[in-house]
């Protein structure tokens, strides 16, 4: 069971600094454009889409990104207290 949620745990982890990059790549020109940027839109914008669509952009900054994120490590949290509930730790 440990070894279960040191997986999940750590693919959440992977997929928020994958997040984080490709929210960093719109600062750089073409970055989202180079087959790199490609591979990461085409996994975190399924996922950032919902949040996009609910919150609205502040002027020329987007939060959703952000939310998402929080999401995520809150995901994590309660993935973590639902271990705990099954006696994994």
């Amino acid at each position: 069971m440990i070894l279960l949620y040191q997986i999940l745990s750590t693919l959440i982890t992977v997929y928020s600094f994958a997040l984080i990059i490709y929210i960093f790549m719109s600062w750089v020109p073409n970055a989202r454009e180079s087959s790199f940027g490609r591979v990461l839109a085409s996994l975190c914008e399924p996922y950032l889409e919902p949040f996009r669509r609910i919150i609205p952009p502040l002027g020329m900054i987007d939060i959703s990104p952000l939310v998402a994120i929080f999401i995520l490590r809150f995901a994590d949290a309660g993935l973590l207290a639902v271990f705990r509930m099954l006696g994994a730790f």
